[in-house]
């Protein structure tokens, strides 16, 4: 259940206890907070056991590396709850660079890396007929060395929804993109099981992510809908 705060909570978010505050439509709320179920997907599994190797590798650090890091935090910029701009201390920095080289296959960086940044990945074209699923990016990086691909996308969802993007999941990684057209129908499949025309609107996120850094890319959207094959 929703309820519209008074103007004495005007700048609260996140939440605390049983509630937490929220912000739609330039409308702040308080909603009970939810927990989520007790179910875990093996993906799941596998993202909590690389967070839960970090913080404890984060504990072991010495000062100077602690130090370190928390000096790259002050460059650095997080996202609040509500989406606007947050500091990110030097932990959350570790966590969230080293979640990604972990990700992409290599070991967490113990000292700062020295941060280059991460181009936004092109438009794609994305073909969803049939048993035919292929997701092509429109431009490649000149330059790919290190970069992995990630691909986000939804269950097949009614012709009603016009925005679900934020339900996507992984469904593949792809090491140095090009402008090759990607096979993605079995690991679409294997994630969100097989589209119908009840449900044919598939949403997608996707971005790339530096394997040496762990800077991610801003995240792209796009949306198809699958159609039987000929």
């Amino acid at each position: 259940m929703k309820y519209i705060p008074s103007i004495a909570f005007e700048e609260m978010s996140g939440s605390a206890k049983g509630v937490t505050a929220a912000k739609m439509k330039n409308r702040k709320y308080i909603r009970n907070r939810g927990y989520g179920g007790s179910v875990r997907t093996s993906d799941q599994a596998k993202v909590k056991g690389i967070f839960k190797r970090l913080t404890t590798m984060w504990k072991t650090l010495t000062n100077e590396q602690i130090l370190a890091w928390n000096k790259l935090a002050l460059s650095q910029q997080g996202r609040s709850v509500l989406g606007t701009g947050a500091k990110i201390s030097g932990s959350n920095l570790f966590t969230r660079l080293n979640y990604w080289i972990v990700a992409c296959g290599g070991q967490p960086e113990v000292t700062p890396p020295t941060l280059l940044g991460v181009e936004n990945p092109s438009s794609a074209t994305i073909v969803c007929q049939g048993n035919t699923f292929t997701f092509k990016l429109d431009q490649a990086l000149a330059d790919n060395g290190g970069i992995f691909l990630v691909i986000e996308a939804t269950e097949g969802q009614s012709n009603g929804v016009s925005r679900a993007h934020s339900k996507a999941v992984a469904i593949k990684m792809v090491e140095e993109p090009t402008a090759v057209a990607i096979d993605i129908r079995a690991d679409y499949v294997a994630k969100n099981g097989a589209p119908s025309a009840a449900a044919p609107k598939i949403f997608f996120r996707y971005y790339y992510v530096n394997s040496s850094t762990g800077e991610k890319s801003g995240t792209m959207l796009a949306e198809c809908k699958w159609t039987p094959g000929a």
